[in-house]
Parts: C-alpha cells; sequence; structure tokens
C-alpha cells in the first residue's frame, strides 16, 4: 500500500531483482536537488509554498458557482482532475475549455452567470486566444480572471485593455507541473477544497514506503523500456478518474518523448475495451506495460433478478460494482498467467490528501525516468515547431 487510502500491487517484473545501485543514486541526487532548491517547480507541491493571489478577490469569487476554466494542456488538465476526482463533494459547477470545439459555445451561450478563468503560461497560446475571443462577453468583464506570466504577451495586454484580476503564473513552473501551483490550486480553492491537504512532498520524500513503491516502479519502467516495451496503457475502471488519466499522459508524453527515446501513454476505458482493445493487449505484440486504475464505490446499483435467465444466474443480487470489480480481478488474473507487465492502483477514498499522493508519485516518477533516459523533462522543443508553423500558415492565409 502506498499510504492506508490507496492499495498498490506491482507485477511489472515478475522476477523479483535488487534494486539497481544507479537507481537509488539517481533518487539521492533528486532528493537533494529538491532540498537544495534545485527543482524549484517541486516548492510547490509543499504546504508552505506561497499562492500569490489576492485573498479578498479570491473571497469574492468563492461566492460565485458557475465557472469556465480556459486553456490548454496543463494548464487545465490538473483542476479538470481535481474536479472529476473529488465532484462528490464539490457543488459548484466547472466546464473545461480545453480544445477549438464550437459545441463549447453553443452550450456556454446559454448561461449568463459564468465566471471565467484563462490560463496560459506562455500568454500566446493561440487556442487560448481564440476561444476567449468567442467567450467573453463586453459587458461583464469583471467576469473574467487570467493566469499567465507577468511578460509580455497577448493574454496579459488584453487583461490589462480590460482591467481584469491577474494572477501570474510562475515562469519556472511548466503547464504539465502546475497542479499544485495557482493554476490548480485557485480553481480547487473555488471548489471549496481544502487545498493544504493536496501538499505532501516533504512528508512523503521521507516516507520508506513510499519511497520504495516509487524506486521499485522507476527501475521496473526503465527495465521494461530498455527491452522495447515503451507503451503505458492505462486500464481505468473508474470514470471519474478519467481526466487524471488525461493528466497522466500529458505529464508522461511530453515529458519523456525526446531524442527518440520515451513512454507513448495511452487510456483505455474499462470494461469496455475488453470488447474492442483487449484482444490486441493479449495476443498482440509484447511493447506495453499495463496500469490498473480503480476505486470503491459507495454507489451499490443491483440487478433486478426478474430479467436475469437461469444460464447468468451468477449475476443475480450482484453490484454494477461488483461486476466491475470482478472483471477487473479477472483481467488481472489472466495477465497473470501470461506473464503481462502491470502495476494496479486501488483507490479505497477519494479526498485531496490522497489525490495529491497521486500527482506527486507520478511527477516524481516522471523525473526519475527522465534522469535516467538523460533527457529534460521540462521542455517540449519539438512542439514548437507546430506552433511556428500553425503561425506561418495563418498568417499567409
Amino acid at each position: 500500500m502506498i499510504n492506508k487510502n490507496i492499495i498498490f500491487n506491482n507485477k511489472l517484473i515478475y522476477k523479483k531483482k535488487k534494486l539497481p545501485d544507479n537507481i537509488k543514486k539517481k533518487f539521492l541526487n533528486l532528493k537533494k536537488d529538491f532540498f537544495w532548491n534545485k527543482i524549484p517547480m517541486l516548492n510547490s507541491f509543499n504546504k508552505n509554498f506561497k499562492l500569490n493571489y489576492n485573498i479578498k478577490y479570491i473571497k469574492k469569487l468563492k461566492k460565485k458557482n458557475n465557472f469556465n476554466i480556459i486553456g490548454m494542456g496543463g494548464s487545465v488538465l490538473g483542476s479538470k482532475a481535481i474536479y472529476s476526482f473529488l465532484k462528490y463533494k464539490i457543488k459548484k459547477k466547472f466546464n473545461f475549455i480545453d480544445n477549438l470545439n464550437i459545441n463549447n459555445f453553443i452550450s456556454l451561450a446559454k448561461d449568463k452567470k459564468n465566471n471565467n478563468i484563462f490560463i496560459s503560461k506562455s500568454g500566446n497560446t493561440i487556442e487560448t486566444i481564440a476561444n476567449l475571443n468567442l467567450i467573453i462577453k463586453k459587458k461583464n468583464f469583471s467576469s473574467n480572471t487570467f493566469i499567465t506570466e507577468f511578460k509580455s504577451s497577448a493574454l496579459l495586454e488584453i487583461a490589462n485593455k480590460l482591467k481584469c484580476e491577474i494572477i501570474e503564473h510562475k515562469d519556472y513552473i511548466g503547464g504539465r507541473y502546475s497542479v499544485m501551483s495557482e493554476v490548480g490550486m485557485l480553481p480547487a480553492e473555488l471548489m471549496n477544497l481544502k487545498i493544504k491537504n493536496f501538499k505532501n512532498l516533504n512528508y512523503l520524500i521521507k516516507s520508506k514506503k513510499f519511497i520504495s513503491l516509487l524506486l521499485s516502479n522507476v527501475s521496473s519502467i526503465y527495465s521494461l523500456s530498455s527491452k522495447g516495451q515503451n507503451n503505458s496503457v492505462i486500464l481505468n475502471y473508474d470514470e471519474d478518474m478519467y481526466d487524471f488519466c488525461l493528466w497522466y499522459q500529458q505529464l508522461v508524453g511530453e515529458s519523456l518523448g525526446k531524442n527518440k527515446k520515451g513512454i507513448l501513454p495511452t487510456i483505455s476505458i474499462m470494461p469496455k475495451d475488453n470488447h474492442s482493445l483487449m484482444q490486441y493487449y493479449l495476443d498482440g505484440p509484447k511493447n506495453s506495460f499495463f496500469t490498473f486504475f480503480s476505486s470503491k464505490q459507495n454507489q451499490k446499483f443491483k440487478m433486478k433478478n426478474e430479467y436475469i435467465s437461469e444460464n447468468l444466474k451468477y449475476l443475480k443480487n450482484k453490484s454494477l460494482d461488483k461486476i466491475i470489480n470482478a472483471q477487473k480481478l479477472a483481467t488481472q488474473n489472466v495477465f497473470l498467467n501470461k506473464k503481462i507487465s502491470y502495476r494496479s492502483f486501488h483507490i479505497l477514498k477519494k479526498n485531496e490528501e490522497e489525490l495529491g499522493t497521486l500527482f506527486t508519485f507520478f511527477v516524481l516518477e516522471t523525473i526519475l525516468l527522465s534522469r535516467l533516459f538523460k533527457i529534460n523533462p521540462f521542455d517540449q522543443p519539438a512542439v514548437e515547431l507546430i506552433k511556428s508553423e500553425t503561425t506561418r500558415i495563418l498568417s499567409n492565409s
């Protein structure tokens, strides 16, 4: 177990091996870098990290009930994951606009009570600027908040022109690592969540159990990757964790996919994909490892026995949760028999602390893997080619 509410099982490597010295060394260097503040982004995962926004303004904003979070990639995925994972305790409505989709604006046009939060680290994200021009209402500029770097940009220029509230996006925190900064914590605060409870890095990095599980994971994944198993397939059995899976997908794909190295993260919605992709997973190329995500469900929807035929009597009195769990266990049993590499995370209780632990675990895992791959996990140089080419095409059209 990672902690009392997260059950973890590691079957990535079937033959137990001693943890390689280079893995231990990489972690000790990472730990040293953290305490010497050489990775300033990680400070945002501490309880004492100062969030730079106006408390009076936030108190006023917290009285509102409807919000649009507009941004791309890491500007939105963290808060979206928080909202989905903890929606059972959130009474407000949040929309997340993270693509160019006309259907977004048809539904938003009907609701005049929305408060907009525009997020872009660079302040020049094309999709965010395009969405802003379609969403923003001329008669109610006070309902708009901007999170961006304090440097010359299109977004900062618009915010100043409209005299809207501007919150600084720290220049040393990249979008996919920003969930514990203002980018993720402002929306979390507006959801009336306990933002301090997300942040436990100082404790976790000293926890022998947490670090032991982290390092065994990193060692296993690196070993699999070196043998050509570079596809990280998420098997998600909880739809409330789907947005967390999307957050993980961006974190891993954008951080590690460089210099012809990396891990390709994909998501399967389970048990639905038993009827599409599972045949490939079981009997196709052995180039993947798998991560199961599931959680304990409190809602108990039971089968109506009068509609169950005799040949399916094993379904009688079974809850939906029990059926889903049986399908997950069946898949894991088949994986074991076929010696297919997998790990599983089962969440017993959903709260801020458990989600914060998962965020922290995968961020540290990604940074450690990047050091083993000898790549920079904090940039995305290849994507800049698409941005510059898009600018060229639009400028000439």
